[in-house]
């Protein structure tokens, strides 16, 4: 199913609870997969807070880089799955680099390590190369950013869905009850709904915890709370090379590209590729063990490389078209076929294009004329659903948006069907003239394709909170994008003010993200005239260097 390389061996040893000892005595449970015979060899360490078993855990993937040639190491991070403490985020990089320490001093070990993980699982092989070990050769991450406190406040608000479930994740994991995880769904939508924020915890679990409070009660960029996890400043000289695996339905993606820049322009090696993925996806679990595989061949095994653009990435979209699809991705939903491009940079060299706002829902190229705005009324006693985008739920991803189109507070606004195909690649965003009765207010964008039959799937969106009162342009930056409009469909727009429980709602008062209780509805009024021409700007681009072989064969900067 995973379609990896041969086994080398079946003959793996397995030994399990091993105890590593962190810095201040904490003990952290290990489990050790062995390619057999254990004579030394270089080691993939794993460390998540997931359990170390299965798919999801760890030990599914270890045994695979067991069976082909390295020893694997698979830790439970402290206050989760018997390690003992409490979940602290401050401690992983001290805790890692015990652990990388331990097994460099361990008979089977050649002296050199790779780590291995997508999401909390690539957050630990941050903390581990912020202290610079100098046995780690080589990283392998997935959909995950260095800037921790970014990924919990996307736009200025607040990232509800994904850090809500997650608390409720942990603590039922640790409490291992099994009949919470089943009303998981019911449990959660009542806590997404309630107030104040703080106390959604207790909603959830029944009692608080003290990391979402944390989040909640530190929400100022550069807050010293956020600090010892921010690991951007280090990307610069990060001195381990470093390979990475982005969805264009993630919640990361933004950070993920900033973090690629960082790295480039400070000399490091590093690649990237970008797949039709959400969160996540089976296909993202696949395509990162490919990638890891490559990747660790070369730095670790010393194998031959081919030297490869480091910018990577399958263009979503195309209407039906006869296409080989490359064996590691999956097909959104919203697509036929993806197609591979490789570039020697991010973004690609585009041709920015605007599509105006219209009168009576109309998007076209050419400015608007003399017109009445548009207006809708937000309450978010009754907020705007989200459907579809960028979370970490199984509603994320590409999702039919009809519904949520026909609701009175959301505004369309679609082109005529395409005479030609438009391909877009790179950032992208709405440029609105909006006015509101509150000073407090937020603005969602959203860009979909609408098919021959009417089906409007989400390609990418974005929102931004404000905290005065908008009187002219809006900037709504939207999750960078590669998509191909075919022709006859049509592109559209949504203009809303939420996407909840993705996005935490907008009281509208001004009150604390973690204290507020009273909310106020907000008229809202978008305009598109001469004088305040609204419009979505796209990156519309000829395609690139098209590739249709998987991703296990990368790209990488020559040294």
């Amino acid at each position: 199913m995973l379609k990896l390389p041969p086994a080398e061996t079946r003959d793996v040893e397995v030994q399990r609870d091993v105890t590593v000892l962190a810095p201040d005595g904490t003990s952290l449970l290990t489990d050790l997969y062995l390619s057999r015979p254990a004579a030394p060899r270089p080691a993939v360490l794993i460390r998540t807070p997931y359990g170390r078993r299965g798919f999801v855990g760890g030990g599914l993937a270890a045994r695979f880089f067991a069976e082909r040639g390295y020893h694997a190491v698979v830790q439970s991070t402290r206050g989760t799955s018997g390690s003992g403490g409490r979940i602290d985020f401050d401690a992983e990089a001290a805790d890692g680099r015990a652990t990388a320490d331990w097994i460099t001093g361990q008979p089977w070990s050649n002296g050199e390590l790779g780590t291995f993980g997508s999401s909390y699982l690539a957050f630990t092989q941050y903390a581990l190369a912020s202290t610079h070990p100098p046995q780690l050769k080589a990283m392998a991450l997935a959909v995950w950013g260095a800037e921790r406190r970014a990924g919990y406040y996307p736009g200025g608000s607040f990232a509800l869905e994904r850090a809500l479930s997650w608390t409720y994740g942990m603590v039922v994991q640790q409490e291992q009850s099994r009949l919470a995880m089943f009303r998981q769904r019911r449990t959660l939508q009542a806590a997404f709904d309630h107030l104040p924020l703080l106390d959604a915890d207790v909603a959830a679990t029944g009692h608080p915890v003290g990391f979402w409070r944390d989040w909640l009660e530190h929400t100022a960029p550069g807050a010293p709370y956020w600090a010892a996890t921010d690991f951007r400043p280090v990307l610069p000289g990060l001195g381990v090379p470093v390979s990475m695996i982005a969805g264009w339905y993630d919640p990361f993606l933004p950070q993920m590209l900033a973090d690629h820049r960082a790295l480039w322009d400070g000399g490091q090696e590093v690649r990237l590729h970008i797949g039709p993925w959400r969160h996540a996806s089976p296909g993202l679990f696949r395509a990162s063990l490919h990638d890891a595989l490559e990747w660790f061949g070369i730095h670790l095994r010393h194998l031959p490389r081919e030297i490869r653009p480091p910018v990577s990435f399958e263009v979503m979209g195309g209407g039906r078209q006869r296409q080989r699809r490359p064996a590691v991705t999956r097909r959104p939903k919203s697509s036929a076929a993806t197609r591979q491009r490789e570039h020697p940079d991010w973004p690609p060299p585009a041709t920015e294009q605007r599509w105006h706002l219209q009168p009576n829902g109309a998007l076209a190229a050419t400015p608007p004329p003399a017109s009445e705005p548009d207006r809708y009324r937000y309450d978010p006693a009754e907020p705007t659903p989200a459907a579809g985008g960028t979370s970490t739920g199984p509603s994320s991803g590409p999702k039919d948006n009809r519904e949520l189109e026909a609701r009175p507070d959301v505004l369309t606004y679609s082109t005529e069907p395409l005479a030609a195909g438009v391909e877009i690649t790179g950032p992208v965003r709405a440029e609105l003239y909006v006015t509101s009765t509150l000073a407090h207010t937020d603005f969602f964008a959203r860009l979909c394709d609408v098919d021959p039959q009417g089906r409007s799937v989400n390609v990418t969106d974005g929102l931004v909170r404000l905290t005065e009162a908008p009187s002219g342009l809006v900037l709504v930056d939207l999750w960078p994008a590669a998509y191909k409009f075919a022709a006859g469909h049509r592109i559209r727009l949504q203009v809303s003010s939420g996407a909840h429980p993705r996005f935490a709602r907008n009281p509208g008062t001004g009150a604390p993200l973690a204290t507020a209780t009273t909310l106020r509805v907000a008229e809202q009024t978008v305009h598109h005239d001469p004088d305040r021409p609204s419009a979505v700007v796209l990156p519309v681009t000829t395609g690139g260097r098209e590739r249709p072989t998987a991703i296990s064969r990368g790209t990488t900067r020559p040294r």
